[in-house]
């Protein structure tokens, strides 16, 4: 199953972030032709940070905030944070645009997963 876990500081009032850009498994695999089921997790150091999840032509999370609490370079878990899990179509673009809108500098940690289906 392909991962991604990832780190990044985001500057005050940094806009559209996408960890996925240029990664392996942006783009759904044709080879998996029933689609992935993809389950994502995030956490931040700080309450300022918005996500919106896009899978192909669909919204699947509106512009919403990001957990908290997070400590920056730790990989967010199942026991501390809930995955959002949703299922893409083969060739769909999987899209994270990160915000942060409250003129801090947080670090955002998160795993994302592909599981063929």
């Amino acid at each position: 199953m392909p991962a991604l876990p990832f780190s990044q500081a985001l500057t005050a009032n940094q806009l559209g972030f996408n960890p996925l850009d240029g990664w392996q498994y942006e783009f759904v695999p044709v080879a998996y032709q029933r689609g992935a089921a993809i389950s994502l997790m995030l956490r931040s150091t700080t309450t300022g940070a918005r996500v919106t999840v896009l899978a192909g032509g669909q919204v699947i999370q509106e512009r919403s905030p990001i957990q908290g609490g997070g400590t920056a370079g730790v990989s967010p878990s199942p026991l501390n944070t809930t995955p959002l899990s949703f299922v893409a179509n083969p060739n769909d673009r999987i899209k994270l645009l990160i915000d942060e809108v409250a003129g801090g500098t947080p670090t955002i940690d998160g795993l994302v997963q592909l599981e063929p289906m």
